[in-house]
């Protein structure tokens, strides 16, 4: 699929940008809490650079979607700030949402009817809207105007999902699961759309996804969250380079969970695995402990994440 689009059109229309207020970040999140019966979000702070592709994983029940869901003014949050491009996100909330475009799996489209009359209908809440680009997208996905929303199979819901969020030219696209119900050709053609819209560097992408293979290649900023809380966030290199696994024998008598940095995955007998964090420590400092037959090797971005949670 050929992936470089008419500058213009990648763009949309851009009379308004000069009016926009300038921001270090596209999205700056500091201490926001939301308190639920069983559940507390935060304090939470998540800092999403201009231009980056940020990737939001953590376990089911984490506190992504509740984070995104908050972001776009569903649900009140009970402290904290959000800003977007500058703006709060409740006060200005018109012209946030002039400039975000939002996906997630609860999104419905079945008042419509059809996939045009959905579409005819929220065109008109965008100045910015790209009805060629639209067009485009729909061929692409293979997404027929026609089509009724009630017959589309659930990967095909989650595509319009997409085509709703990039149709108008965000520059901020919130994506919550986008990749759910797809098959592996739909990926890569959700990947293709989603990778082309963000090729100007002004333009911003957070994805929530339980498919961190696909995050791992896609972002190149990461957060992982676990019972509401940023547990490690920053450049998708340098968090994978930061940590490794360490497989080590441990003499009786040593106890590595007082080591700094190091989170214990498991041991049996005197062999132990270690999630190691080399801000604190290295591995070559342990033989100074006593540890032999030390081996470490550099952990995955889900080994990253179950090895966290783990510990946690």
């Amino acid at each position: 699929m050929n992936t470089m689009r008419d500058a213009q059109q990648r763009r949309g229309a851009t009379e308004h940008q000069e009016d926009r207020p300038m921001a270090d970040a596209a999205l700056k999140i500091r201490g926001l809490e939301k308190q639920f019966r069983a559940f507390k979000l935060g304090p939470l702070d998540i800092t999403v650079p201009m231009g980056a592709i940020y990737g939001l994983v953590g376990p089911n029940g984490a506190g992504k979607t509740t984070t995104i869901d908050l972001i776009m003014g569903m649900g009140r949050k009970d402290a904290g700030t959000i800003e977007v491009f500058g703006m709060d996100h409740l006060e200005q909330e018109v012209a946030v949402k002039k400039r975000v475009g939002y996906t997630g799996p609860d999104l419905s489209f079945h008042a419509w009817g059809t996939v045009g009359l959905a579409l005819d209908f929220v065109r008109d809440f965008y100045a910015d809207w790209d009805p060629a680009y639209c067009e485009s997208l729909l061929k692409r996905l293979k997404l027929d105007r026609d089509a009724a929303i009630s017959e589309l199979s659930f990967g095909a819901r989650t595509k319009l999902g997409v085509v709703f969020a990039l149709a108008h030219h965000p520059d901020l696209l919130l994506l919550d699961e986008p990749l759910a119900g797809l098959d592996s050709v739909s990926k890569m053609e959700v990947f293709t759309e989603l990778l082309d819209a963000v090729q100007e560097e002004t333009r911003t992408v957070l994805i929530s996804s339980h498919n961190i293979d696909d995050i791992e290649r896609f972002a190149d900023h990461i957060g992982i969250i676990h019972d509401g809380r940023m547990l490690v966030e920053g450049p998708t290199t340098e968090l994978l380079e930061r940590f490794c696994m360490v497989d080590c024998a441990v003499p009786e008598g040593v106890s590595p969970r007082l080591w700094p940095g190091a989170r214990i995955q498991r041991h049996r007998g005197d062999r132990w695995r270690i999630l190691l964090d080399k801000q604190t420590g290295r591995p070559e400092d342990l033989a100074a402990h006593g540890i032999t037959d030390i081996a470490a090797v550099p952990v995955t971005l889900e080994e990253l994440l179950v090895a966290l949670v783990r510990e946690e």
